[in-house]
């Protein structure tokens, strides 16, 4: 069993930065591919950035160049560094464990979640 718990969003000013973090019990995060999602109010569950087993990373276009995704092996812990936040980023966010499939964007091809963690970006 895999649980993940999620910390560190709140709010902040447009131009600003936050520091997610998701602390991932059960087993051993480096063997895991995860990723960051985010749902804002009346929208669909979107697709943040992923960081496979192997250590690449990838990132949706909206926040590409803003935000860097990485792992803590040692601490067992994914993070998600933002800055240049944006009012659009308000959303809550998500951290998953890939549990299979042939792509890393869908929603649908990750099999644990943590609760969530709110970003409200004013502006």
């Amino acid at each position: 069993q895999v649980q993940l718990v999620e910390s560190g969003g709140g709010l902040v000013q447009a131009g600003g930065s936050l520091r997610l973090s998701c602390a991932c019990s059960g087993r051993t995060i480096s063997s895991y591919s995860m990723a960051w999602f985010r749902q804002a109010p009346g929208k669909e569950r979107e697709f943040v950035a992923a960081i496979p087993w192997s250590g690449s990373t990838y990132y949706a276009d909206s926040v590409q160049g803003r935000f860097t995704i990485s792992k803590d092996n040692a601490k067992n812990t994914m993070s998600l560094q933002m800055n240049s936040l944006k009012p659009e980023d308000t959303a809550v966010y998500y951290c998953a464990k890939f549990g299979g499939g042939a792509s890393y964007y869908s929603a649908n091809n990750y099999d644990y979640w943590g609760q969530g963690t709110q970003v409200t970006v004013s502006s």
